[in-house]
């Protein structure tokens, strides 16, 4: 009897994967559960996410793991969410370190308690040498927020207006170093970016399932990879297979 071949794969693998995990409250909610049973289910999700992209491939995940509007939301959720990001730190982290896996935190980290925030530049710290996947945790996070430090931290290092240039501007935002995600993902059906990796995503591929977070597995992640491959990416350049579109920002009419 013939073993059974694994699925395959596209030709492409994105370098970096960014994923805006929603759709937690409603999996819930479908399901008769308190929105925070539907966090908890994310999060044992993540786990399985996090090992399909080390199987496919990919360099770099980020996750979008608490913005800095959720805030906002009831106490009591927010304070259950600090609670499973402890928890997910004290019960995985090993077991990331000996995958490979390389943790990276992305945002703010002063408003977290203390205790939490030793906890997160320890895992920081304890990874930074694995080189098999980077993980970017945007935990406390916004688009708009990390545009505005990046701005304060030129103006007070003193940067000439004249040496101010993308490149400059990407050395001084959070995820300095990493490469612009290719793929993001915003699981749900949600048709919205919500502040996230706005500098970074101007050309990325955008992919959005109806499916909800908890639900997303590695088959849903190979189903966007080969979505990504079906993509034609161009940079605002003419189209490269030959479908005579143009990119925008051209000028048809020269």
């Amino acid at each position: 009897m013939k073993s059974k071949q694994p699925p395959e794969l596209p030709k492409k693998i994105p370098t970096h994967v960014a994923i805006i995990m929603d759709g937690n409250g409603r999996w819930a909610k479908q399901r008769g559960l308190p929105r925070l049973a539907g966090h908890r289910a994310g999060t044992e999700n993540l786990r399985r996410v996090i090992g399909a992209c080390i199987e496919f491939g990919i360099q770099y995940l980020t996750i979008y793991a608490f913005s800095t509007e959720n805030w906002g939301r009831p106490e009591d959720e927010v304070l259950g969410l600090m609670k499973i990001v402890e928890d997910v730190v004290d019960r995985e982290l090993q077991e990331l370190h000996d995958q490979g896996v390389q943790l990276r935190h992305i945002g703010r980290l002063d408003q977290l308690r203390p205790s939490l925030r030793e906890k997160v530049l320890r895992a920081v710290e304890k990874t930074q040498n694995n080189t098999r996947l980077v993980l970017n945790v945007a935990f406390n996070y916004g688009g708009r927020d990390e545009i505005v430090c990046a701005i304060q931290h030129i103006l007070c290092e003193g940067v000439k207006p004249e040496d101010v240039n993308e490149a400059l501007v990407s050395r001084y935002l959070f995820t300095a170093g990493t490469p612009d995600p290719d793929l993001i993902i915003r699981t749900s059906g949600e048709l919205r970016g919500s502040n996230f990796l706005i500098w970074q995503g101007a050309y990325s591929e955008w992919y959005f399932p109806a499916t909800y977070w908890p639900d997303f597995d590695k088959e849903e992640l190979r189903r966007a990879l080969f979505e990504f491959n079906r993509r034609d990416r161009r940079y605002g350049l003419v189209n490269t297979k030959g479908k005579g579109q143009e990119g925008p920002g051209s000028n048809v009419c020269q």
